[in-house]
């Protein structure tokens, strides 16, 4: 088959033939093409079997209530989208409007010997001025947690930690495990200084948003599905 008339995009044709782009005119006359497997899709029945693999035996029983469960699964997204835009502004915010100085040539000093390699006067220049902000946060951060007592303390990590296997669990279509087996995962889990560290930031996350929305003075604004994308990721 003639290869010009193969394909309409050259972007599908360096994807098929595994080549880029700009090598697609060194190809010339025709190819040889061998179909090895052809996959179709059909669409599942609505019927109790795939209401059980979606969402768990006996958790759904109708189209109906199909329909809701998946409208609630979207509006969570949403909220968490949300929140995260909330959470990002409040802290655009507060780097914007906290003014206090920062001792910048120790820092670019720092900067300079505190990694395995130590870097050039320029190069910890532009890491300090890729990290400014950060760290900035990273203490207003901290008075924040430190004056409104918002410590995470172990067994509200140990608690979160449940939560969220459960939760987990629960989206596979899998019952919560007794007690004695989830503290066993949770222990598991938390001997992992990484994995910790990470839902202990999770958290964190959590407690600042709950005490911006109590504290701050917000304003409620609903917007439609198009304005939302856009204001929160300056694309429609």
């Amino acid at each position: 088959m003639a290869f010009k008339k193969l394909f309409k995009e050259d972007a599908t044709a360096a994807r098929l033939l595994g080549v880029a782009e700009d090598k697609l005119k060194e190809i010339e006359g025709y190819i040889a093409i061998e179909i090895k497997e052809i996959n179709e899709r059909e669409l599942a029945e609505l019927n109790q079997e795939l209401f059980d693999k979606l969402f768990g035996p006996g958790t759904v029983k109708s189209e109906a209530e199909m329909k809701e469960k998946i409208k609630e699964g979207i509006e969570k997204q949403f909220q968490q989208q949300s929140e995260q835009k909330l959470l990002n502004d409040v802290t655009e915010y507060l780097i914007d409007n906290t003014s206090f100085d920062l001792p910048a040539e120790f820092l670019k000093k720092w900067m300079q010997n505190s990694g395995k390699e130590p870097l050039t006067a320029v190069r910890a220049e532009e890491e300090y001025e890729r990290s400014e902000k950060g760290i900035r946060y990273q203490l207003i951060e901290g008075k924040l947690i430190m004056k409104h007592d918002l410590q995470i303390k172990f067994e509200e990590l140990k608690d979160y930690a449940k939560e969220m296997i459960t939760l987990q669990m629960a989206q596979y279509g899998q019952p919560a495990p007794p007690e004695e087996e989830l503290d066993g995962i949770v222990a598991r889990v938390m001997s992992n200084q990484e994995e910790t560290r990470r839902i202990s930031d999770q958290l964190m996350s959590n407690k600042l948003l709950d005490f911006f929305k109590a504290n701050a003075p917000l304003k409620e604004k609903k917007v439609t599905f198009d304005a939302f994308v856009k204001e929160a990721y300056g694309k429609a």
